[in-house]
């Protein structure tokens, strides 16, 4: 299978992901617990693996699973990672507003190809790196309203806790990526067995935030398994299947790919999201969104096609071949 069109497919489905989440949406609100939606995303991204996992070890040869205690002990970090950063996320919205949130989110484009570099030790070109850049310029221009409007007001008016908790959100979403990836290609181990892995332990994290959920609510309204389907429509199921679907995508871009292309995606997709709103929820298109569009396909060539496509270079000169010398040779002949 292609990077490509796996990186397509994450496109539609990571710009279906809000649209269908606000279609679940009842009255403006959830008549289900949205906290239980990655959790059973986990659950479903577990069990796809691990059936996948059965049919490869039906097949000779087996595949490779490193079962070693020193391997396994990295696979909960990830976890950690996204625990800790959704906490930042709070913490960073009590200081900015949602707007300015979202265009502050930009700034993990650029550190992810930071920390790409420097983890990972992978070199990028200087026109990638411009590239990445002129990504984080284009996502940004899409999400900037008219200037006097307030939004527009409110992105230089937070104080300096809201960018510091705004800059380690970025950090730590990088390095979540950063890291799975890492993890990804250490070994040559089985993708599915890794999944297995990350996933269980994704799951046990999202369960333990749900009973400390219910235990701060004094088991109000009973524990999270007996209400875990309550208000679930064919909607919500939707939303669940989509965000576990794009998980193994991701997996998959982070095994055979690398951060960018995933990044490239998701990017891409925030865009698509805001094309299609325009239609489904009656959104008003802006100036900006269409320069945003522009300059975000004109990264996109700039870092995937070849050098030579972008850059005029001349035909070298061939030299011209000497011309053989005449030599003249004198038969002497003996008198």
């Amino acid at each position: 299978m292609q990077w490509y069109f796996v990186a397509a497919l994450l496109t539609i489905l990571t710009s279906s992901q809000g649209i269908l989440t606000t279609l679940s949406q009842s009255n403006g609100g959830y008549k289900y617990d949205y906290a239980t939606v990655p959790f059973l995303a986990e659950v479903f991204k577990l069990l796809v693996s691990s059936l996948l996992l059965w049919r490869e070890c039906r097949k000779s040869p087996l595949p490779r699973m490193t079962t070693e205690w020193k391997s396994v002990r990295l696979y909960p970090i990830p976890s950690i990672i996204y625990l800790i950063h959704n906490n930042v996320q709070f913490a960073t919205l009590t200081y900015v507003d949602t707007s300015t949130y979202q265009i502050m989110g930009n700034l993990k484009i650029v550190t992810t190809g930071i920390l790409f570099r420097l983890f990972l030790r992978r070199k990028l070109s200087n026109l990638q790196w411009m590239a990445i850049v002129l990504l984080a310029v284009g996502t940004t221009t899409s999400q900037v309203k008219g200037c006097g409007e307030a939004s527009c007001d409110s992105l230089f008016a937070a104080p300096i806790q809201g960018y510091m908790l705004g800059i380690l959100s970025a950090c730590l979403s990088a390095l979540a990526g950063v890291y799975t990836e890492f993890l990804m290609k250490k070994n040559n181990d089985s993708l599915y067995w890794q999944n297995v892995q990350l996933y269980t332990f994704g799951a046990i994290f999202n369960m333990s935030r749900l009973l400390l959920d219910d235990f701060r609510g004094g088991f109000e309204n009973g524990a999270f398994w007996q209400r875990l389907f309550d208000g679930y429509s064919i909607t919500t199921w939707l939303v669940v299947l989509n965000l576990g679907s794009t998980g193994l995508l991701v997996s998959w871009l982070m095994k055979y790919a690398d951060n960018i292309v995933k990044v490239y995606s998701t990017s891409m997709a925030m865009l698509l999201t805001m094309v299609l709103s325009v239609y489904l929820f009656n959104f008003k298109p802006t100036m900006q969104l269409f320069l945003g569009i522009i300059i975000c396909m004109m990264s996109l060539q700039m870092y995937f096609a070849p050098p030579s496509t972008l850059v005029d270079i001349p035909p070298a000169v061939k030299a011209a071949p000497e011309s053989l010398r005449e030599v003249s040779i004198e038969r002497r002949t003996d008198s």
